[in-house]
């Protein structure tokens, strides 16, 4: 009978078109974000996050003593939430709680939502990221991605889907894991595909270069120019800072080596900013060429002096240069904030 009321209550529930408008739009920005892009749910998550407002929106009394993440689990149709098991467990330092709030385990994969809620000011925003310092001690191998889903401004929290899979194809229930945060950057700003006021005039012919060791790249043809054991690469050799339009990233050097066009940003302490971007270039026509690869390579390896350089290599002649206009889309972070969070809970299902 309770069953019956339960799912008839649950089919009566119609979320307000304007919250709904708001969490699919802000999902939607998340998703088509052009840094650090990891899809790690289908758009199915629009319709899950409606519920939650579906929930909030039917259950006033509730939702004045209950957060938005917990009705989620316990409010929304058993059809969405049944496989997800409570976990609400939390730690605070620093006067940011963390908290565990669920967990569903299914084949060798886990999934978790974080809540990171700023309990005595605004340093949690709609920008914030864990930076790559989240950290998941647990008994078996495995890799797991990040991503903010939704970010509740009333009450200063911002939720996160963990998404751990686990590399030997084994049952994983019964094991218990440790979820941890040292740090997190907000306050970002986004530059799109502004423009990019480089003279084909100051492009330097034949700039200083050398060798370097590199800590990563990217590129459509990045295995073209490397192999998985390769990590040198020649680079220009950075000079001061160029006029540039992005604070918190430093042009240090265009030019020209074997004849591919190099272009070099560098970011001061970027392991407390996490300042990136990329460049590409337009034609006479408007078309976008992308560059051909990217390497990554830093100096000053100690924390408060450290410099990260990031080289982009394009495959366009010198003498057709000026056809082209160059642009770039970045992004750059405000505030860093550290701290000690750590949460232990055990993988379990629903039965």
């Amino acid at each position: 009978m309770f069953e019956e009321k339960y799912r008839s209550m649950n089919e009566q529930i119609f979320p307000d078109q304007k919250l709904v408008d708001k969490i699919i739009y802000s999902v939607n920005k998340s998703e088509s974000g052009t840094m650090k892009r990891t899809k790690i749910f289908p758009n199915p998550i629009i319709i899950f996050t409606m519920l939650i407002v579906s929930a909030i929106t039917i259950t006033p009394v509730l939702a004045a003593n209950v957060p938005a993440i917990y009705e989620l689990m316990y409010f929304v149709s058993p059809t969405a939430t049944q496989f997800f098991m409570p976990v609400q467990k939390s730690h605070e330092d620093n006067g940011i709680k963390m908290e565990v709030v669920s967990s569903y385990v299914h084949d060798n994969i886990v999934e978790v939502y974080i809540t990171m809620q700023d309990l005595i000011g605004e340093r949690i925003d709609e920008t914030t990221d864990l930076n790559d310092s989240y950290s998941i001690n647990r008994p078996f191998d495995s890799s797991a991605t990040c991503q903010l889903i939704y970010y509740e401004e009333s009450t200063r929290t911002a939720t996160f889907l963990i998404s751990i899979t686990e590399w030997g194809n084994r049952n994983i229930i019964g094991d218990k894991i440790t979820f941890s945060a040292r740090e997190f950057i907000s306050s970002k700003h986004e530059y799109n595909e502004i423009p990019i006021g480089i003279s084909s005039a100051n492009i330097n012919s034949s700039p200083s270069t050398k060798q370097v060791s590199t800590v990563g790249g990217s590129g459509v043809k990045y295995e073209k120019h490397f192999t998985k054991y390769d990590n040198s690469a020649e680079v220009l050799v950075p000079t001061p800072p160029m006029d540039f339009p992005i604070k918190g990233i430093d042009l240090t050097g265009i030019g020209y080596v074997n004849d591919m066009l190099h272009i070099q940003t560098s970011v001061v302490n970027n392991l407390t900013k996490d300042n990136h971007g990329y460049f590409f270039l337009r034609d006479k026509n408007g078309n976008q060429i992308e560059y051909d690869y990217s390497v990554g390579f830093a100096e000053n390896f100690d924390k408060d002096n450290r410099i990260d350089y990031n080289e982009f290599v394009f495959d366009i002649p010198q003498s057709e240069i000026k056809q082209y206009s160059f642009y770039g889309t970045f992004v750059t972070s405000g505030l860093f904030t550290e701290g000690n969070w750590q949460v232990t809970f055990p993988l379990e299902e629903i039965k």
